[in-house]
C-alpha cells in the first residue's frame, strides 16, 4: 500500500532556482532511504477561498508562492525507517532551506485510493479535505467513483491520502488549513494531468458529465482547499534504482 508524506510550503519567488537545487539534493537522499517517488509542484492557479485556501494554510507572505509536494513510499514501515535515518544523515544537515520551515505544513497519509499508473504529469490539481472518520467508507467510494470520471476525461492518475500521522504544528498545520472539527481527519489528494490545457478541458467535461449530477458529497466542500500546480520536479526513484 502506498504511503505518502504530503507537504504544502511557502517559497519566495526569488528563491525558485535555489529551491530547485535544494530539491535535487534532497531527492538523492530520499531515494537512498527507500522513497519511490518525489514530486514538487509550484502554485499556478491557486484561488482565494471564502473559508479556507492554500494561502491561509501556510500564512503566505508577499512575494511568495505556495508549493504542493509529496514523497511516496511503498508502505508506512519504509517511511518510518527513512524518517529515523534521515535525522542522522549528515547530508540533511548540510541542505540549505530556501523557505520558512515554520510555516510549512506536512504529514503522513495512507494512500487509501490510487487510480492510474502515474505517468509523468504536466499539471496537478491538489486538494486538502476535512472528512469525518465515520464517513471514511463513503468518502473513499465517492473518491473512487470520481477518479473513474476524471480518468475518462483525460486525467492520468488520481490519489487519495487519508490522514494518518498528521501532527499539530506551532504556526500552521493541516487541521487549521481545513478548519478541522472533532471527529474529522484531513485528507491530502491530487489529480495528475498531461498538461494544463488537458486539465482545463478535462474539468469542463467532468462538470458536464451526467455522472456528476446529484451526488451527495461526504465532506464539507466549503472547507476544502484546492488549486492548480505546475510540476517543477518529478523523480521516480524506482527508475533510478
Amino acid at each position: 500500500m502506498t504511503y505518502i508524506d504530503g507537504f504544502v510550503t511557502p517559497v519566495p519567488r526569488a528563491n525558485r532556482a535555489t529551491y530547485e537545487a535544494h530539491v535535487e539534493k534532497a531527492a538523492a537522499i530520499f531515494a537512498d532511504l527507500g522513497a519511490t517517488r518525489l514530486v514538487e509542484c509550484w502554485g499556478d492557479d491557486v484561488p482565494a477561498g471564502t473559508h479556507t485556501d492554500f494561502a491561509r494554510a501556510v500564512a503566505l507572505a508577499e512575494g511568495e508562492d505556495v508549493l504542493f509536494s509529496w514523497i511516496e513510499y511503498p508502505d508506512r514501515a519504509t517511511r518510518e525507517t527513512a524518517g529515523a535515518a534521515m535525522m542522522a544523515d549528515p547530508r540533511m544537515a548540510a541542505l540549505d532551506m530556501p523557505f520558512d520551515g515554520k510555516r510549512m505544513i506536512y504529514g503522513g497519509f495512507d494512500g487509501a485510493m490510487v487510480s492510474g499508473d502515474g505517468a509523468t504529469p504536466g499539471y496537478v490539481d491538489g486538494c486538502l479535505t476535512p472528512v469525518a472518520v465515520a464517513d471514511r467508507d463513503a468518502y473513499l467510494a465517492f473518491a473512487a467513483e470520481s477518479a473513474g470520471i476524471f480518468r475518462d476525461h483525460g486525467a492520468l492518475r488520481v490519489v487519495e491520502g487519508w490522514g494518518d500521522d498528521v501532527a499539530v504544528g506551532t504556526h500552521t498545520d493541516y487541521a487549521r488549513a481545513v478548519d478541522l472539527r472533532a471527529g474529522e481527519v484531513a485528507c491530502y489528494s491530487w489529480i495528475e494531468w498531461p498538461s494544463k490545457d488537458a486539465r482545463d478541458t478535462g474539468w469542463q467535461a467532468v462538470m458536464a458529465d451526467p455522472r456528476m449530477a446529484d451526488r451527495a458529497m461526504p465532506f464539507d466542500g466549503k472547507r476544502m482547499v484546492y488549486g492548480g500546480f505546475t510540476p517543477i520536479f518529478d523523480r521516480n526513484m524506482g527508475e533510478d534504482a
